[in-house]
């Protein structure tokens, strides 16, 4: 039936309908990056979790100077592939650290080898049947069990997976980070203020402006180019060092900092410029006094969002040498070092099943570093940011 409504609009139906399909379609979208949210961290906890437990046996020790000499002896043989290669070699140190264990027989709990401690969470594994029959009978006498993985927390990367741990990558992380900090932020932040604040609106600025801006989408593996050029083949930096990579990644966070520190200093109303000029001050006590201090949350935010990017960044520091085998937990800036995501990265790629999990532990230590400085800085843009 005809509408004579001279107001009635023929198309108000189907832009309604249009507006539906078009909400159901954006709430789909929402919905499944929750999903695959929720997929993620489900995959990540439930896997990373296992990582943070570790399977030891009590056995009985041997502690003479035969066992002590040649430590494969101090179990006996018929247990001697379930412990750990690392405990074997181990046992030495630990018998010369105890003098009062020399020629004594003591139950302990020695480190399972990663195969039992695969069986015992029940992945896959390679034990043989005899031996799964017989980790069945020491879980039964309750000589098994579960503990604390204090290796994965305390020590550094091992060929020996059970040996393994993930606390020089985060030392080294650390360190790496300090450096980014130290030279990206005051020279990023100073770049910035000139631009906005001093510079003379010639070709030369333009260029300039468009190049930072341009830096900002260079992908990070030609950073990690830039880096091995300059500060290892140029200026002889020690490759695979915290200092190297600091600098690498300070190059590319740059970028970001100097235009998210633009934007905040750009976002001080000009009044506040005008007022300050009213009283006399000049050019430098204006910026100094008033602007910098006013868009300085901005500038916070902008600077930690740019080096958490740059901690979880993997491709520059591999050019740089930073995927290297690091056992040991670094003390300083130009020992050799490795990073947290170059840890995971070296992890994802062993054969091991007990890696698997490791992948997963580190991933969730990462995260929550990364989660941590993002709600540092959206803290801080919360409690220091002026409405006007």
């Amino acid at each position: 039936m005809k509408n004579n409504n001279p107001f009635y609009d023929p198309t108000l139906k189907r832009r309604h309908i249009s507006d539906k399909i078009f909400k159901s379609i954006a709430l789909s979208a929402l919905l499944v990056s929750v999903a695959f949210l929720v997929i993620f961290f489900t995959d990540i906890i439930s896997k990373g979790l296992l990582s943070f437990r570790q399977t030891y046996i009590e056995l009985p020790v041997t502690y003479n100077k035969d066992t002590i000499a040649d430590s494969s002896y101090a179990i006996d043989e018929k247990h001697y592939e379930l412990v750990s290669r690392a405990w074997y070699r181990d046992m030495p140190k630990y018998a010369a650290a105890n003098p009062q264990l020399i020629n004594k027989v003591q139950n302990e709990w020695v480190l399972a080898d990663d195969e039992v401690d695969q069986y015992i969470k029940g992945h896959q594994n390679s034990l043989s049947e005899d031996q799964k029959l017989m980790v069945d009978e020491l879980m039964k006498q309750g000589k098994i069990d579960q503990k604390l993985n204090i290796i994965f927390l305390t020590r550094g990367d091992s060929k020996i997976p059970e040996n393994s741990g993930f606390l020089s990558s985060v030392i080294g992380s650390m360190l790496t980070i300090l450096v980014c900090i130290a030279f990206s932020f005051p020279i990023g932040v100073m770049s910035a203020i000139y631009l906005e604040e001093f510079k003379n609106d010639n070709k030369l600025s333009q260029i300039i402006e468009i190049n930072i801006n341009n830096l900002a989408a260079v992908p990070s593996i030609l950073f990690g180019l830039l880096g091995l050029a300059v500060f290892i083949n140029f200026f002889g930096l020690p490759r695979s060092s915290p200092l190297v990579g600091g600098l690498t990644l300070a190059l590319m966070t740059l970028p970001v900092i100097i235009v998210s520190s633009r934007t905040a200093l750009r976002g001080v109303p000009a009044s506040i410029r005008q007022a300050a000029y009213g009283l006399g001050l000049t050019k430098l006590q204006v910026v100094k006094d008033h602007v910098l201090p006013l868009g300085l949350p901005g500038i916070m935010t902008g600077s930690i969002i740019g080096i958490a990017r740059a901690m979880g960044e993997t491709a520059p520091l591999i050019i740089v040498g930073m995927i290297a085998f690091i056992p040991d937990i670094p003390t300083n800036f130009t020992q050799a070092a490795t990073v947290m995501p170059a840890q995971i990265f070296t992890w994802a790629g062993m054969p091991e099943g007990a890696y698997v999990e490791r992948v997963s532990g580190a991933i969730m230590i990462l995260l929550g570093v990364l989660m941590t400085m993002n709600a540092a800085a959206i803290y801080m843009r919360k409690k220091y940011e002026i409405k006007w």
